[in-house]
């Protein structure tokens, strides 16, 4: 029998950020993390831009704000410590014409309310800045920085199981009963333990049923389509470039990034996903097809951006228009230079009225901490996130 005082699912950094705050805030507690897969962080955690964000974008008050403030500064503190390969090279948010100018203002107002440090910089400024890039003006966010999170989960990892603690990879969950303890059924047996945290990412919804809640939302995949530049183009621009997103949509648009291995990407987009964990665009599973195709979320979420989810669909299908996202700011960038990368799932909790979660989101029982929601900044926020969940986990334990 597999006794533990906590019982973490998900090998992502999140859940493994969380074992580690387990293990710090209860002294002595017995930890273990769940993984449904042979290796720890391959989904969220190693397909996403690598830029520790800054939170730019966040409303005032929102745990997304509060928590990429603070992650920011953790992160970078945490590579240091631990000397993994970071670098703060802040970013460019370029706006193209006078609508986005207009943007742009809103976001510089949310940064001063935030705290977040910003320069404006005007067109002459902006080329002397970036001479590729082109723009009416641009926002500069110097706090902005680029790291591998795969490497920052792994380190997470080895503390993890440096301090007693166990990771069970290959270990799918399939089954939770929640009673005076938390009886959690795997590929791997049954473990028990006092509470259980899930930090399931793509698949947080089902866990919640596993416990027979209802949930209230619903995971929809969406593929983020890469490409990454030949050699001879890495140095077209040297910092993060973003356009200035439509506050109306729920994604922040196609953007330069240069990745801490020297490369340069472009992207991603964001396309509804066959399957949860679709890298691919042929990537079809059917149990998560049928659930996305009977779920009435789904469709009013695509009544209310029609026109975005057919120009992002035509964009992934017809590299030209995704091309024409990228020149609009970056014309050096050709066809040709358009070199195969790979895609990330991002997790979208959606509500039946097809409205998106837009906020870190957590539900609660007895016994149990479930991530419902955990959208871009995650990465750069697991360890307030981990900090937080550690806070209810104690206020539950102690009620």
């Amino acid at each position: 029998m597999k006794n533990y005082d906590f019982i973490v699912i998900g090998g992502g950094i999140i859940g493994l950020a969380t074992a580690r705050q387990l293990q710090t805030q209860f002294q002595g507690a017995t930890v273990t993390v769940l993984e449904k897969e042979k290796e720890l962080a391959i989904h969220q955690t190693r397909h996403n831009s690598g830029v520790i964000h800054a939170g730019v974008y966040y409303a005032p008050g929102s745990l997304k704000a509060r928590f990429c403030r603070e992650g920011n500064l953790r992160t970078k503190a945490f590579c240091k410590g631990h000397n993994i390969p970071f670098r703060e090279t802040g970013k460019l948010l370029v706006a193209t014409d006078k609508q986005d100018a207009m943007r742009m203002q809103d976001l510089i107002e949310r940064c001063r309310i935030n705290k977040i440090e910003t320069e404006v910089l005007d067109q002459q400024q902006l080329r002397d800045f970036e001479p590729n890039v082109e723009g009416v003006a641009a926002t500069w966010v110097p706090s902005s920085g680029i790291v591998d999170f795969e490497q920052v989960a792994k380190k997470l990892a080895e503390q993890v199981v440096s301090a007693g603690g166990r990771i069970h990879t290959n270990c799918q969950v399939s089954a939770i009963k929640e009673t005076t303890q938390v009886e959690v059924k795997t590929s791997q047996g049954y473990f028990y333990g006092r509470f259980l945290v899930s930090c399931a990412g793509l698949h947080s919804d089902r866990i919640i049923q596993m416990l027979g809640h209802q949930s209230t939302f619903k995971i929809l995949p969406f593929r983020g389509e890469y490409f990454r530049l030949p050699a001879d183009k890495s140095q077209i621009v040297t910092h993060p470039i973003y356009p200035i997103p439509n506050p109306e949509l729920p994604f922040l648009g196609i953007h330069l990034t240069p990745m801490i291995d020297g490369s340069l990407t472009v992207g991603p987009n964001a396309t509804l996903a066959l399957a949860r964990e679709g890298y691919s665009r042929w990537t079809v599973n059917l149990r998560d097809l049928a659930e996305m195709m009977s779920y009435s979320g789904l469709y009013k979420l695509v009544m209310k951006y029609p026109r975005p989810t057919l120009i992002e669909l035509k964009n992934s299908l017809y590299r030209p228009g995704y091309l024409k996202l990228v020149n609009r700011y970056c014309p050096q960038v050709t066809l040709d230079d358009l070199r195969p990368y790979p895609a990330g799932v991002r997790a979208q909790a959606v509500k039946p009225d097809g409205t998106t979660l837009d906020d870190f989101l957590f539900v609660e029982s007895e016994r149990t901490l479930i991530v419902g929601n955990a959208p871009s900044p995650a990465a750069t926020s697991a360890m307030p996130i981990a900090q937080h969940i550690c806070e209810k986990v104690e206020a539950l334990i102690n009620y």
